[in-house]
């Protein structure tokens, strides 16, 4: 069956940076893209970023951009996001993502002073 578990969630200051891993098993990872989901306390799920199976990096939330940078390793099946100049409002628990409903448990980042 399909299970996605994510890791690299923590405390950092604004500023920092974590690195974000979601690992994948239980299908042919190489073939479908990967989607980053966070969900701040009291707001939607939403969108930050898609890796395509092609390894194209697309649909960065605006909030993110040029900060944020989706990547993959078909080899380790694993996606990744890297996370650079965090701020509060990145606050959030961060999902990783499969089409057909598939989503991780989650790992939460807290972003604070």
């Amino acid at each position: 069956q399909v299970q996605l578990v994510e890791s690299g969630g923590g405390l950092v200051q604004p500023g920092g940076s974590l690195r974000l891993s979601c690992a994948a098993s239980g299908f042919t990872f190489r073939n479908y893209p990967m989607n980053w989901y966070r969900q701040a306390p009291g707001k939607e799920r939403e969108l930050v970023a898609t890796i395509t199976s092609a390894d194209i990096a697309i649909n960065y939330a605006d909030s993110v951009k040029g900060r944020f940078t989706i990547s993959r390793d078909n080899a380790k099946n694993t996606a990744y996001l890297q996370m650079n100049n965090l701020k509060p409002e990145d606050t959030a628990v961060y999902y990783c993502n499969r089409v057909g409903g598939y989503y991780g448990k989650g790992t939460l980042v807290t972003v604070s002073s």
